[in-house]
């Protein structure tokens, strides 16, 4: 749900009542050392420490930072950044956020760059990911792996240019934001008339090239056409289950289930308003929706994907924060908070493991939840360049 001023990814298609505003907003720093939680062996079960601490957790949707300032990728890592991200728990983080319109390409080609080089600069604590192996490497030595992704395919202006993109780093892409692009519709659209001819080919790029196909905010044909026409198992990155809670950008039952039958997986997201349509809403009723996928289609098809950084939404500029409510359609259905309770603070999934030991999950449940499910959806889609084909670790 992240947008990208500095690099002009508004959701222009989505946002167009904000788009002038977001061209030339710069978000403050939205002080991270300020609010870092106390240590975690102080606050949680030594059970919880240690499943998180053996684990490999994926946020399969985590922008590095919710700050687009130019600054916020060219200044280095304060002690008290690098630390709030070494004690979070996560390993990786799929770095992603939404491009569109006529400067999608540069801006894309932008923000690669941009981030690319601050996990570079900043290689004390972040190494990039370029096959499945690397998520392994980065758990064993104790780094933060960083996935880079986007939330659209604008980018794409020929099929061919799938795999420059993947060369350069690429390693996820959706299909379409929340609105009609030339591959398909978004979640918000009125009609879905599904995958175009022009997106069956970049489908088929994608997978010739070994990059994860995600459609989290495309429209209901459009998700099945994907899962159908794709020959490798895809991705909803960052969805919850319309089953529970009636909202455009949730995936139906027999989107997941069909996207299980093909063997990918769905990350849950903590964004309140996609979580549950009235209050309380807390850590709980996210492992509600896990709880949904689990006995629908089985643990193997569930993960998560926070769709937020280590702080969340709630910690933007007062008027930044309602810049962002007011840019989307009112099927959105914003509260006063965006962020979840229990989820909204960087060390979200100790008490995410938490909540599923109470729900009475088990060690092996739990790690395949947090990220064992899309290990294996990504080492069995991304191609290693050294022999051509996917980990089958």
């Amino acid at each position: 749900m992240s947008s990208n001023s500095a690099f002009r990814t508004s959701r222009r298609r989505s946002l167009q009542t904000m788009a002038g505003a977001l061209a030339a907003l710069a978000l403050p720093n939205l002080g991270f050392s300020k609010a870092a939680p106390a240590d975690p062996k102080n606050q949680y079960p030594a059970k919880v420490l240690d499943l998180v601490q053996r684990s490999l957790v994926i946020d399969m949707l985590g922008p590095l930072k919710l700050d687009f300032r130019p600054e916020a990728y060219a200044v280095p890592l304060t002690d008290a950044e690098a630390d709030m991200f070494r004690s979070s728990g996560i390993t990786a983080f799929h770095n992603s956020v939404g491009v569109g319109g006529a400067s999608a390409y540069e801006d894309a080609l932008q923000f690669i760059a941009a981030w690319s080089g601050f996990a570079g600069r900043n290689s004390d604590v972040f190494t990039l990911v370029g096959r499945a192996q690397d998520l392994d490497h980065a758990k064993a030595k104790q780094k933060i792996a960083v996935i880079m992704g986007l939330q659209n395919a604008d980018e794409f202006r020929e099929p061919k240019e799938v795999k420059a993109f993947y060369e350069l780093g690429l390693r996820c892409a959706q299909l379409t934001y929340n609105s009609q692009n030339l591959i398909g519709s978004g979640s918000t659209d009125r009609v879905d008339g599904g995958i175009s001819d022009y997106g069956i080919e970049i489908i088929k790029a994608m997978n010739e090239v070994g990059m994860l196909v995600d459609v989290s905010h495309s429209g209901d044909r459009t998700t099945l056409d994907a899962i159908e026409l794709s020959p490798k198992p895809i991705a909803f990155t960052h969805s919850n289950c319309r089953a529970l809670n009636n909202h455009p950008r949730l995936k139906t039952d027999e989107a997941i289930r069909k996207l299980a039958a093909k063997g990918g997986v769905m990350g849950i997201t903590g964004v309140r308003n996609f979580v549950k349509d009235k209050e309380p809403t807390t850590v709980e009723d996210i492992v509600d929706h896990i709880d949904h996928v689990v006995k629908l289609v089985g643990i193997e098809h569930v993960g998560i994907g926070t769709d937020s950084d280590l702080m969340g939404y709630d910690h933007m500029p007062p008027d930044q924060y309602k810049q962002l409510k007011a840019g989307y359609k009112s099927s959105y259905a914003f509260r006063d908070k965006i962020d979840t309770d229990g989820f909204n603070h960087p060390r979200k999934m100790y008490d995410l493991t938490a909540a599923l030991v109470r729900r009475g999950y088990g060690d092996s449940n739990i790690q395949a939840v947090l990220g064992g499910n899309f290990r294996r959806l990504l080492g069995s889609t991304w191609i290693d360049s050294q022999n051509k084909t996917g980990d089958k670790s």
